[in-house]
């Protein structure tokens, strides 16, 4: 006799293993598939985010940073330590460590709320029926009153660079340089390319990276786009956009890469080359002929606007389906979806998902930019505050970038803040909490922040929407 269960999730990263806890604290039956083997050889919770994307790049980014302080910036605040010894080796252990930590601990949570845990792989069946297959090949099939999807994504790959064993790597290789490369290629000026390109440039190696688009971060705000471009190129990212990279030939161990710019046909060679063009949906062998979830043309699992599928009962969350692929979307869909199994009325605000690009600065912003808006034909009024006129910016030596907030004409409602700076990627949780209760810049500007913080810097931003900011001059006067 098959297992029965009132839920069952496929993939147990951000968006699954949350999904799982959260419909087993819900009182279902809940078990959860999981295909991941560790580093150490077993079975790991946690997807790519925990294993080999969000968690160990910013293990690594924190390090390169600390780094960096060492080498250039201590000195300022009268700390002298002499000239820093760099261990790779050292910094890959703690990476690995904070790895195991993590995703340990969701083993711990899922015993906690119990949910069971299949090592393996699942496939949709018809009839919401799951085929279980363990990593001993054995294979049985589990009966479900809900399935819930949240296969995650997997790094694209293009014919112009083939990866290799260790001179062109993606993201997942990224993470494991034994040693600095001297010139390092990056192939993508994304948020993964500008994460991984800033780890290995603070660690000593001549960054270039590579990107086809006209637009520096096409999908922010461009004032920031370029303010961001601005500060990564003086700390020595060299940046190349409208640049289409055409073939790669790898010799010795070395990467020659030729690629076209307006400029024509040009080729450099670099030591390392990282392919950091994006992300696609996972679902090589997840659905079966007939079991009725249907896909979109690039692959997407087709959901409504409360992640369910085709099939009533089965849905999808996370990188999977529409959307930013960003780790928290997925889990605010993963609670969503639990929730409205248990028939409560639970919902996702896409309008206020935030993101974050951990460079240092760290770059972020929720809500629509001003070419959006333009495109939109929307009214605005915006307002920018310099962290260069922050006191607490100044006092911590981080007065690159600014922030800055769009709010409707009419009705003064916050439509977009964003920012280039420190702590930038905690700074946008208040916009976001803002937006999320419909707040005005007025709203924000009438709110007591203390001092002295960072987070004054929104604070005068929303000042500035209406031409009253303080601590800067303003472009306009208003009553």
């Amino acid at each position: 006799m098959s297992q029965q269960y009132d839920v069952v999730v496929i993939g147990a990263g951000p968006g699954g293993y949350v999904a799982a806890i959260r419909a087993a604290q819900l009182g279902f039956k809940t078990v959860c598939i999981e295909k991941w083997i560790g580093k150490d050889g077993k079975p790991s919770l946690g997807g790519t985010c925990l294993n080999v994307g969000c968690i160990p790049s910013k293990a690594l980014l924190e390090s390169s940073y600390k780094y960096e302080e060492a080498s250039h910036d201590l000195e300022l605040h009268g700390v002298s330590v002499g000239k820093p010894k760099l261990d790779v080796a050292a910094m890959l252990k703690r990476k690995d460590t904070i790895v195991g930590n993590l995703t340990g601990g969701i083993g711990g949570l899922f015993k906690t709320n119990g949910v069971t845990h299949l090592a393996g792989t699942g496939k949709l069946l018809p009839n919401k029926q799951v085929e279980f297959t363990g990593h001993d090949g054995k294979t049985e099939v589990l009966e479900a009153k809900n399935v819930i999807i949240a296969t995650g994504s997997v790094p694209v790959n293009i014919p112009p660079a083939p990866l290799t064993d260790d001179l062109i790597v993606d993201s997942t290789g990224a993470l494991e340089f034994t040693s600095v490369p001297k010139k390092l290629g990056v192939i993508g000026g994304g948020v993964i390319g500008l994460e991984l390109g800033s780890v290995w440039n603070r660690l000593g190696a001549e960054v270039t990276i590579f990107e086809a688009l006209d637009d520096f971060l096409a999908v922010a705000d461009q004032q920031i786009a370029k303010e961001s471009r601005k500060i990564f190129t003086k700390q020595g990212l060299n940046i190349l956009t409208s640049t289409l990279v055409k073939g790669t030939e790898v010799k010795g161990k070395k990467v020659t890469v030729t690629f076209e710019t307006k400029d024509g046909t040009q080729t450099d060679t670099f030591d390392k080359l990282i392919v950091a063009v994006g992300r696609k949906p996972f679902t090589d062998g997840l659905l079966a002929d007939g079991c009725g979830v249907t896909q979109d043309e690039r692959g997407f699992i087709e959901v409504n606007d409360v992640c369910e599928t085709a099939v009533p009962g089965v849905y999808a969350i996370g990188d999977v389906v529409r959307g930013p692929m960003l780790a928290h979307k997925g889990s605010e869909e993963g609670v969503m979806v639990a929730e409205r199994i248990a028939g409560k009325h639970a919902q996702v605000n896409y309008d206020t998902v935030p993101s974050v690009i951990y460079t240092h600065p760290e770059v972020s912003w929720v809500g629509k930019t001003e070419e959006q808006l333009k495109q939109e034909g929307v009214d605005y009024n915006v307002g920018v505050f310099p962290f260069a006129a922050s006191g607490r910016a100044m006092a911590a030596n981080e007065t690159a970038g600014m922030v800055k907030m769009i709010a409707d004409k009419e009705t003064d409602r916050i439509l977009g803040v964003h920012i280039v700076g420190p702590t930038a990627g905690d700074m946008v949780a208040q916009a976001v909490i803002a937006m999320e209760f419909g707040s005005s810049a007025e709203d924000i500007a009438m709110t007591m922040f203390a001092h002295p913080t960072v987070s004054e810097a929104l604070h005068e931003a929303a000042l500035a929407v209406h031409g009253h900011a303080i601590h800067i001059a303003n472009k306009r006067k208003r009553a």
